[in-house]
């Protein structure tokens, strides 16, 4: 498949690094204000020297890139609310130009499913978007093999940052201020950690699969979403004198979504450590799956990428 990448952060790219790999040409490569564009493949690491050194990735105008000859649009530009601008609009131009669009953005999934999917539906292009929940873990394409009507509820964790920070917490006793700073200084959590913190991140991934189990009508303003910033360390000690823990646990059902800090045995299946992220899929039928894994990096990120564009090959 000849790609179409829309981003040169951490996940744009990787998945440009990668699509090699998974027999996949990338003919175009977008940041905000250049691009790089050849029908017979673009010079994959002369334009990701030229990123990480600084420099524009080409000399295109980034306009240009939709009217590159691509199959499939990957969209890969920074998550932003509300409206879902420009992310949104670039995968409105790749379906109303008949081309696939795989997402890495969960902005237009969470905040414009239904509209996204009407895009859909009148285009000869498919949109995939298994890279918007938990990274690497094969969340989507799990509930899509069960089918969505056969699963029931989906719980779990889905930010290695907050999570990050629950686990400093309650093993060495430090109040959360302390481990924040820690996570920043290891890059764990970006300069300014609300997203992670306050439980937007989780929320938006959760919307989806709310999304995803209900066939849309859900957005980041229908969840209940409370953050980590106000567990005091004391919370977590005396969790542990009860062989519990804290986690910040998202829930995504036909109903709603909710995402908050909630206790959860010590040594059950949703008290992972570190930034590792899981989700627990109920089903009618085959009981309880687990999934866990990386949730979060651009390798990682970009092999869910990779794996809905095998897809979309396959149609």
């Amino acid at each position: 498949m000849k790609l179409a990448v829309l981003g040169a952060g951490d996940v744009g790219r990787s998945v440009t690094d990668l699509a090699g790999e998974y027999g996949h040409d990338v003919v175009a490569l977008a940041d905000s204000s250049s691009a790089v564009i050849d029908p017979a493949g673009i010079d994959v690491e002369r334009a990701l020297e030229r990123k990480v050194g600084g420099d524009p990735v080409g000399t295109a105008d980034p306009e240009s890139v939709f009217d590159a000859d691509y199959d499939v649009l990957v969209e890969a530009t920074p998550t932003t609310l509300d409206d879902a601008e420009p992310g949104f609009s670039h995968v409105r131009r790749a379906l109303e130009a008949d081309r696939h669009a795989v997402l890495a953005n969960k902005g237009p999934v969470a905040e414009r499913y239904d509209e996204l999917r009407t895009l859909a539906a009148d285009s000869r292009g498919s949109i995939r978007f298994e890279a918007t929940v938990g990274g690497a873990i094969p969340i989507l394409s799990t509930i899509e093999d069960e089918t969505p009507q056969a699963v029931t509820a989906v719980r779990g964790v889905l930010n290695g940052t907050a999570n990050f920070i629950l686990t400093r917490m309650a093993a060495e006793g430090l109040d959360y201020e302390h481990v924040l700073a820690e996570a920043q200084d290891l890059g764990v959590a970006e300069a300014d950690p609300t997203f992670d913190v306050d439980g937007t991140d989780a929320a938006l991934k959760f919307v989806i699969l709310a999304n995803v189990l209900a066939d849309g009508g859900f957005s980041l303003s229908d969840a209940t979403v409370e953050g980590i910033q106000n567990i005091p360390g004391s919370a977590l000690d005396l969790a542990a004198e009860d062989g519990r823990t804290i986690r910040l646990i998202g829930e995504a059902s036909r109903e709603g979504v909710r995402v908050g800090p909630r206790l959860v045995p010590e040594n059950g299946a949703l008290a992972v450590t570190g930034t590792r992220n899981i989700v627990q899929i109920e089903t009618k039928h085959a009981g309880s799956l687990h999934n866990s894994g990386r949730g979060a990096g651009g390798p990682e990120t970009a092999t869910a990428v990779l794996s809905d564009v095998g897809r979309l090959a396959e149609l």
